[in-house]
């Protein structure tokens, strides 16, 4: 009699596990409505996915009736997009060229295609910064052939970004330079320390962490343009030139010219029409409780909410929104 209680025990625990993860559904605080649990694919814990995912979730939770969105720390846009197309987790934070590069079956996901994915609308832009000590000598992309150059860790839309920034002006990263594939605030000690010649980061402008780095090294943000610009926009036009205002840190004196993407939330192709709705709704009609837990929030705009997705498509239930609000036709 024991070892059947004891079964039936396990067997409901177990139950109860499976309905709070991925998609899965369950009780309330009060045990009363039913909720849905989605589980959001962000980022490290010291990027801005992560913080920035954990912000919009709390909204999504709070005002959706039903809903419970719990974030996930990763490794940012590549793992995020495998882990949404694989069902692992129910929505996700990604670069708009990593997620243009799946549905393709280019670069990481060469051969292997993702056309179970759609987007949801664009968060925020994503600044491409590429940071050299000023006495390196190191100005624009083509000065980093044989330097010691972090471009970011495994499975990131940095390190995807990079490769193909790098290979527009003809450098292979892994024969033309030293390649790193540190976090950036590892690569910003490096740098501090004399240990590495250059690094790749997608941050925001100011980024506190190349502040940091001023402290104790003047710094070039290394100039992306000319023939190499034109020829990674022609082969890859998820990317839109940038400028770095002069002065933004200490020691770089002119303007810096580089490229932004942008982190852009993306969801199942069949996830339910009105639960996409609901959350797109309410992702652009609470920026201010947004913005207040993450200073980021105040660039989720609806001017840039559907920039950057093509070819992979909108979610029917964002698309019904963006006309309800007229951003789209």
């Amino acid at each position: 009699m024991r070892k059947s209680l004891l079964l039936l025990f396990t067997l409901v625990l177990a139950v109860s596990l499976v309905t709070v993860g991925c998609g899965g559904t369950g009780k309330d605080d009060r045990g009363g409505t039913e909720v849905k649990n989605l589980l959001m694919a962000t980022g490290g814990t010291g990027g801005t996915y992560y913080p920035l995912g954990g912000a919009i979730a709390d909204v999504w939770s709070q005002k959706i009736e039903g809903v419970k969105v719990t974030v996930q720390s990763t490794g940012a846009s590549v793992e995020n997009i495998r882990l949404l197309s694989s069902g692992e987790t129910d929505l996700a934070m990604a670069m708009n060229g990593v997620a243009q590069a799946a549905w393709k079956g280019e670069g990481d996901f060469k051969g292997s295609p993702v056309n179970n994915i759609a987007g949801a609308g664009v968060i925020y832009p994503e600044i491409m910064q590429v940071i050299a000590p000023k006495d390196s000598g190191i100005k624009t992309i083509a000065d980093l052939k044989g330097k010691r150059v972090s471009i970011g860790p495994v499975g990131s839309g940095t390190a995807s970004s990079a490769v193909k920034i790098l290979q527009a002006y003809g450098i292979d990263p892994d024969k033309d330079i030293k390649k790193f594939q540190d976090t950036f605030a590892d690569a910003a000690r490096k740098i501090k320390d004399g240990n590495l010649d250059a690094a790749f980061a997608v941050l925001a402008v100011p980024a506190a962490n190349i502040v940091d780095i001023t402290t104790a090294v003047p710094v070039n943000i290394v100039d992306i343009e000319g023939e190499g610009l034109k020829k990674l926009l022609e082969s890859e036009p998820a990317f839109s030139p940038f400028e770095i205002p002069a002065g933004t840190y200490e020691g770089e004196d002119e303007v810096g010219h580089t490229v932004a993407q942008w982190a852009s939330l993306y969801v199942p192709a069949d996830m339910d029409e009105d639960l996409v709705y609901n959350l797109t709704k309410n992702m652009y009609e609470n920026i201010e409780t947004i913005a207040s837990a993450h200073a980021r929030g105040n660039q989720i705009s609806l001017d840039n909410a559907v920039k950057g997705f093509a070819p992979v498509p909108l979610h029917p239930g964002a698309e019904k929104y963006f006309k309800e609000v007229g951003v789209l036709k």
